[in-house]
């Protein structure tokens, strides 16, 4: 019988003891998933059209015992808190925000006191006393009103319990541990109602209090059967875990006084392949699943996917594991609940109260958008490929726009679409404005999916669930509105999130089964794939999320870590009952937030190995490659001698030839493919944008004195204009950004001193008899430079910073907001001077002197340097040193020296046989 599952047992028992009254029969198993599989195995079971038994689940079940509906964790919170206000005193009243955070470890309290029908007043005065004991140390006199208020916490919690008791019992609803309690109270009304009925469990392991009360009274009727699914090796073995809770009943229950136990099987002492495997981190994991189910299908390319099951240890490996199956899986059928922590709509919906919430609390200033906000969530993918607003992300990059008003924002994107419109929709109208809001957003994100590949139709159940959510929060709000400011509403959001799952709909009779622990309950599977088998994970750590000590849980028979442990080993090992190929994969990493050592129940597999067990251990590794980072070579093809030869023609750049020096690959990027930087908004002023600020606004004072003397008065008048220039200059090329605050007001008052600092030593100088008549300012100059040893003529174009005729010599200068010493710009050697970066400044000024040669016909020529941060050595002509004496002058013969060298370097530029490499440092 080895190959039978579960399942197909019981439908066989339902055809052959229950066929004559089907219509009268109930068979109650511990999820809803299970009924999907137990149809098909009557269908399976029968030859004839019948009438299907009632199939629902324990907790359907107990509600019909109980007569009363369950509420969701969000809506009892929302009761809860109503309950609280009522009770408490308005001076200790909290809000939502705070109360949440412990109500909804006190609610779990109240669910497992009445699941386990204990006396709520001694278990919660027993803690009260606990926290008395814990205090007595304490004078009274010395009792603080924290204390006080503490230990008045601890003995309001009866109260606290029985008024939401109360509260929910009028209004015929509960929580699941209410309807437990109370189902067992209405059990004897229930079993005579429903006399002529027959009720058959299946597939139990752990049951609580409420649960053992109810099966065992209907049992003693004879109303009932009850069929386990426990195999001898768990059964037998006292200290078996999975064997724990089935080994209580068997020995306690009076029904198994006279009654035989059903059923003890003999499964998972059969032949099994079970693979242990570990690999490194979540991803790896999800890979190594992808590869199996792969290898699955090629080994048998006709077989159906139905009897494999991936079960996730941790529900976070859901997406990678998606995206890791190989494509030829077709159907899915995805059964877990999923987080919705992690959902993307969740995360487009917390930036959009971040940006709105930002917008709305700027002081003084009515809805102004913060442009990162803004940025994140137009590139939200839910959001970019659909909003149209390509044209308003790049104006806000280009201009800088720090802070945008709500009406610029519209002003610049005047093609609004309906989800621009939603996303920046004024949120002043209170929670339930908002909320609707935000309910219409997510049905237009919506209609943007199609339901023809798996993908989309995920991301749609992903847009769904919080979808249900919002609409339940507008729901509470009609209802509860002394919460309404967006603050509060979303600190609630952020709580109702945590208890929100997504839930998928899939085929579930057809293809690989993708499901949580829980929901393998069961069902039985040919191949199970199980991740995550790390501690902590499978099986989860001990948190103890819970205001009742353990000790006070062992003393009052409540579910303490153990028996949750031992939850978890029946549901492992009834996975590999009757499974023939297992594979149980572990992360290796034992750091990070997903680690943990391998988990115990690998070692229990191996520890206590059955005969027939073929059991192996594999690590594997992702495939490492030998070197980390190879340079980049980009050989030269014709297209890049074209592209070389138009550079040719339309100058090359001092900047260019420096930029080639410095890497020959960054040179590829930016001259021969013409990649620009990505533009970024600039929220503090770069360097570079400092600099030009500084260049353009001693330009606009310098321009008036072109072609002339300049006097001291011209300097003095310079002064003045000083500070309405640097602003002006400022909005030039900072365009929208934010000047006036900050780093960026520091930013503005160091250009300031800069260019008052240049202005003091040109004063000085002039003060001191220099005569300066400005040539040139910010001009672009140009000239060939031919030579035999070039395939052609080389343009070579610049543009200079200012030419000036001082004392009777041409000085070329250029400026350098950064720090330049003098050794940068004296040169000893022409030998290499084209193979050294540090020789960039010298080949830049000689290049300009190279340009303006001809035009300064026979007057001395300087080129050199003027460093802002570096004022008082004044202006650093390049020098050539030899043999002890430094010449400033640029000659004939220093020209000559200097076309050689950039010569040989242009050579190896057009060079077809030398490719372009990357210097990787």
């Amino acid at each position: 019988m080895i190959n039978t599952s579960f399942l197909e047992k019981i439908a066989t028992v339902i055809i052959q003891d229950y066929s004559h009254k089907l219509a009268e029969t109930t068979i109650i198993l511990p999820n809803k998933r299970a009924k999907v599989f137990l149809i098909e195995a009557l269908k399976n079971e029968t030859s004839h059209t019948i009438l299907s038994p009632d199939i629902i689940s324990i907790e359907d079940f107990v509600q019909d015992v109980a007569a009363i509906r369950s509420v969701d964790s969000i809506e009892l919170l929302f009761e809860f808190y109503e309950v609280y206000l009522s009770i408490t005193e308005k001076q200790h009243q909290q809000s939502f925000e705070l109360f949440a955070n412990w109500a909804k470890t006190l609610l779990q309290d109240f669910n497992e006191i009445d699941r386990y029908l204990l006396e709520p007043s001694h278990v919660l005065s027993y803690l009260n006393d606990i926290e008395d004991i814990k205090k007595w140390g304490i004078e009274v006199e010395n009792k603080t009103k924290l204390l006080e208020n503490y230990i008045d916490f601890w003995k309001l919690l009866p109260l606290y319990y029985e008024s939401l008791y109360n509260h929910l019992l009028n209004k015929s609803i509960g929580y699941q541990g209410l309807i437990y309690r109370e189902a067992v109270h209405n059990l004897n009304h229930f079993s005579n109602t429903t006399a002529g009925r027959s009720f058959l469990f299946a597939g139990f392991n752990a049951l609580n209090a409420a649960e053992e009360k109810i099966v065992q009274h209907l049992l003693a009727l004879d109303q009932a059967r009850i069929y386990w699914d426990v195999d001898q090796v768990f059964l037998n073995d006292p200290y078996h875990d999975a064997g724990l809770f089935v080994r209580r009943f068997k020995e306690n229950w009076k029904h198994y006084k006279a009654n035989p136990f059903e059923w003890i099987v003999d499964d998972f002492s059969q032949s099994k392949n079970i693979q242990v495997i570990g690999t490194p981190k979540t991803i790896g994991q999800a890979k190594l699943t992808g590869s199996i189910i792969e290898r699955i299908i090629a080994e048998n390319p006709t077989t159906s996917l139905d009897k494999v099951a991936v079960v996730l240890g941790e529900e976070n490996l859901l997406i990678p594991v998606l995206y890791a199956l190989p494509s030829s899986v077709g159907a899915l059928n995805i059964t877990m609940g999923y987080s919705s922590r992690n959902n993307p709509s969740q995360i487009l919906i917390a930036k959009l109260f971040k940006m709105h919430t930002n917008a709305l609390s700027r002081k003084g200033e009515s809805y102004v958008f913060y442009y990162k906000d803004v940025l994140d969530v137009l590139t939200h993918p839910l959001v970019e490929p659909y909003a149209s607003a390509g044209n308003l992300v790049k104006i806000i990059k280009e201009n800088n726009y720090t802070f945008i008003t709500h009406n610029r924002l519209f002003e610049l994107n005047p093609k609004v679409s309906d989800l621009f419109k939603l996303l920046f929709q004024k949120w002043e109208n209170g929670s339930i404005a908002v909320l609707e809001n935000i309910s219409t957003l997510l049905l237009v994100i919506k209609k943007n999916f199609s339901n023809d590949n798996e993908e989309e139709k995920i991301a749609k159940a992903f847009v769904f669930a919080i979808f249900k959510v919002i609409n339940k929060l507008i729901s509470y709000y009609a209802k509860h509105k002394h919460i309404d400011n967006i603050d509060t509403l979303y600190a609630i959001y952020k709580q109702v999130i945590d208890v929100a799952e997504v839930s998928f709909e899939g085929e579930p009779l057809r293809g690989l089964q993708i499901m949580g622990v829980l929901e393998s309950r069961v069902l039985d599977f040919d191949t199970v794939i199980v991740t995550s088998m790390n501690e902590g994970k499978f099986p989860a750590g001990k948190s103890q999320n819970s205001f009742i000590p353990y000790d006070v849980k062992k003393e009052l028979g409540l579910p303490t870590f153990k028996e949750k442990d031992a939850i978890y080993t029946y549901h492992f090992y009834h996975l590999l009952q009757r499974a023939k190929n297992i594979y149980l994969i572990y992360n290796t990493e034992n750091d990070g937030l997903d680690a943990g050592e391998r988990s115990r129940f690998i070692t229990q597999l191996e520890v206590e190995k059955q005969v027939k067990h073929n059991l192996t251990f594999d690590i594997y590794n992702p495939v490492l490659p030998a070197m980390a980072n190879t340079p980049m070579v980009v050989p030269k093809s014709e297209a890049v001698l074209e592209r070389l030869k138009e550079i040719a023609v339309n100058g090359f750049s001092p900047s260019a030839l420096t930029s080639y020096i410095r890497n020959p690959i960054e040179f590829y990027f930016q001259k021969i493919l013409r990649i620009r930087e990505v533009e970024e908004v600039e929220e503090n002023i770069a360097l570079n944008t400092l600099g030009t600020i500084i260049h353009e606004t001693l330009k606009a004072l310098y321009d008036p004195f072109v072609g002339r003397l300049i006097s001291e008065i011209d300097i003095k008048n310079c002064f003045k204009l000083l500070d309405e220039e640097v602003l002006k200059q400022f909005k030039v090329v900072y365009k929208e950004g934010e000047i006036k605050k900050g780093r960026n007001l520091l930013a503005f008052e160091v250009a300031k001193r800069n260019v008052s600092n240049f202005l003091k030593m040109e004063l000085d100088l002039i003060s001191n008899g220099d005569q300066v008549q400005i040539i040139a300012l910010e001009k672009t100059f140009d000239r060939q430079l031919q030579h035999p040893a070039l395939p052609f003529p080389v343009l070579i174009k610049g543009n200079v910073d200012r030419i000036e005729l001082r004392n009777g010599k041409i000085r070329i200068i250029d400026y350098k907001t950064g720090k330049v010493e003098k050794a940068s710009v004296v040169l000893k050697s022409w030998n290499g001077l084209t193979q050294e970066l540090k020789n960039d400044k010298i080949i830049q000024v000689l290049a300009y002197a190279f340009m303006f040669e001809t035009e300064a016909k026979e007057i001395p020529i300087e080129a050199g340097i003027i460093s802002f941060k570096n004022l008082k050595s004044g202006f650093l002509p390049f020098g050539f040193k030899e043999d002890k004496e430094l010449t400033t002058t640029v000659s004939k013969e220093i020209l000559a020296s200097y076309l050689e060298e950039i010569v040989v370097l242009l050579k190896e530029i057009f060079d077809v046989t030398i490719p372009f490499e990357e210097k990787i440092n």
